[in-house]
């Protein structure tokens, strides 16, 4: 199999650029969807919305949600490590259970530092205050993000649809049994994407000058299928959007069925659209920073 060095300084550009740029959506989501009064009132007319069909999908919804606590995300980052040891990386191991870490201690902090004004859109859940980004969101995806760097090549591409998947189901299950905003699952994805683009500049740094990529392993379909998809996704959630906020003068409670439903849906795929996006963005450049010959 022909291989070659990797590019590791327009590499770690790229890292760089990633992490930038999430933080910066990270930053634009919360400014608009809660510093804003458009912003809470859509996040609010979704969450209002969740009531279509909720007794139809609610057994399924609390199942998934139960099932993350913190005996299964450790349970999860000691399989992952496990994974990465019996590849023989170590340095891979250490940086995919940081990336965990990282990125769930982050959500904690920043849920409890960050403030939310109330403007009057959300009575019955004024008490709670800030609940961005979602802590259950960020557990399924940032264990979906390391698992997809610690499994091999041949399975890599595969396991990034279904990590991907079960990360957004988790995400819509947390708008669609009440307890997260649509904004908080899309801002947990963020989070997530910047400890993958950090966790990847310590993968390259800790790279043997030797190390070789296989071109094969580039993952460039699966990215693009990925991307392409997540993108769609996230105009579908845009158009269904800039259709509700006509409505803005009325109250999400005095809203009708139709909207209330709009407002859901078009949440729900912007929250598939992200993580399909953080996915594919990390399948771009996991074959340099995890190459197949160690050197």
């Amino acid at each position: 199999m022909r291989m070659r060095a990797t590019a590791r300084g327009w590499t770690a550009v790229w890292l760089v650029v990633l992490a930038l740029v999430q933080a910066a959506a990270f930053v634009a989501v919360w400014r608009v969807a809660v510093h804003t009064e458009l912003g809470q009132w859509v996040d609010t007319v979704a969450l209002t919305g969740n009531r279509i069909g909720q007794d139809t999908i609610d057994g399924p919804v609390n199942r998934i949600l139960n099932a993350m606590s913190v005996v299964s995300l450790l349970a999860a980052t000691a399989m992952i490590g496990f994974i990465a040891l019996i590849r023989g990386r170590i340095a891979l191991a250490i940086t995919a259970t940081l990336l965990i870490a990282g990125a769930n201690l982050s959500t904690q902090l920043l849920k409890h530092g960050l403030t939310r004004p109330d403007y009057g859109l959300d009575p019955d859940r004024v008490a709670v205050g800030n609940s961005l980004p979602s802590g259950h969101t960020t557990v399924a995806a940032s264990v979906a993000v390391a698992l997809v760097l610690v499994l091999p090549a041949k399975v890599r591409a595969v396991s990034a649809f279904f990590a991907a998947g079960y990360a957004a189901v988790a995400g819509v299950a947390t708008l669609s049994a009440g307890w997260h905003r649509p904004s908080d699952a899309i801002a947990a994805y963020l989070v997530v994407g910047v400890w993958a683009a950090m966790a990847g500049l310590v993968l390259l740094i800790t790279q043997r000058e030797q190390a070789e990529v296989a071109p094969g392993d580039a993952h460039r379909v699966a990215a693009l299928v990925l991307g392409v998809g997540g993108v769609l996704a996230l105009v579908a959630c845009g158009l269904a959007l800039a259709w509700l906020v006509d409505l803005r003068d009325t109250g999400p409670d005095d809203l009708t069925r139709r909207p209330l439903f709009v407002g859901y849906a078009g949440s729900a795929a912007g929250i598939v659209g992200t993580m399909a996006v953080v996915m594919a963005l990390v399948l771009t450049v996991v074959h340099r920073l995890v190459p197949r010959v160690k050197g």
